[in-house]
């Protein structure tokens, strides 16, 4: 199977997903779900073994489910401390309320950041919550200062720091989509 990513692309919020909460997903679908997020590296036909089709209509199942976006890309995990990123920094960051175009232009600017690898908007204190990655807590610090605080609209962050992982890259659960040995 080959590996892709799909870098740059935006959420779609609920409202704007076709299908309710996975409601056209058969035992063989939500089985291929489960299947490609534990081990995306998978050939189409060790794929079709697993849940039990052949290859033609497993390679088919496969397709739907990528252009229908319930499969949105493939990449490789890669531990952040073998490759220098010892930080993990949990960012809140606190906007100020104004219109929509200057919302819009600071989530295109934090977008482009490589060191956030997550954002989010939060309900509660601050606007969103983001997922900062840095060598050290020199370069995160440097970050913070030179590019987070400079961001338009921006008007403070407030940064909590991973002390350990207890679970990171958790596969999404199925369950609520039925039982696929149904």
């Amino acid at each position: 199977m080959l590996k892709r990513s799909t870098p740059g692309k935006t959420h779609v919020p609920d409202a704007e997903v076709a299908e309710p909460s996975g409601a056209a997903l058969d035992r063989y679908d939500i089985s291929i779900l489960r299947e490609l997020q534990q081990d995306a590296r998978l050939s189409n036909t060790e794929l079709a073994q697993r849940i039990g089709l052949s290859a033609a209509p497993t390679w088919r199942r496969v397709r739907r489910l990528e252009e229908q976006a319930y499969i949105t890309g493939y990449r490789a995990e890669i531990d952040r401390r073998r490759i220098g990123l010892g930080v993990l920094a949990f960012v809140r960051v606190d906007t100020e309320r104004s219109g929509g175009d200057s919302m819009r232009a600071l989530e295109a600017q934090i977008r482009a950041l490589p060191e956030v690898i997550a954002c989010h908007y939060i309900s509660g204190a601050g606007t969103f919550e983001l997922q900062v990655m840095a060598t050290d807590l020199d370069a995160y610090s440097r970050f913070s200062v030179d590019t987070l605080l400079n961001l338009p609209n921006v008007k403070d962050i407030h940064t909590s720091f991973s002390l350990g992982e207890v679970k990171a890259g958790a596969l999404l659960p199925l369950g609520h989509l039925g039982n696929p040995a149904a």
